[in-house]
């Protein structure tokens, strides 16, 4: 079944290599969608792909790498969109 979330993860997570863990464990686990830091210190993702896939990363988000202390992490449900892969994104 496939599932489509956005995430908004606050906390230590920018500088820290965050984008770049995302997009890693995304691949991994054939997650599409995106990854980018918001001007206000957060962290938005949107996940899409297989339940399970994106559950798992829903959890990984949750953690962050090493360096990461996460406060908060935000999600909504979203429409799926079909994404082809997976980017890190700039603002």
């Amino acid at each position: 079944m496939k599932k489509a979330v956005r995430l908004y993860i606050e906390g230590t997570v920018q500088g820290v290599f965050f984008r770049s863990f995302v997009k890693m464990k995304a691949e991994e686990l054939n997650v599409k969608g995106f990854v980018r830091n918001l001007e206000d210190g957060r962290v938005e993702a949107f996940l899409e792909g297989d339940s399970n896939a994106v559950n798992k990363m829903i959890e990984l988000c949750k953690k962050g790498p090493k360096h990461a202390q996460i406060r908060n992490v935000e999600l909504k449900e979203e429409k799926f969109q079909g994404f082809k892969t997976f980017k890190i994104l700039h603002i």
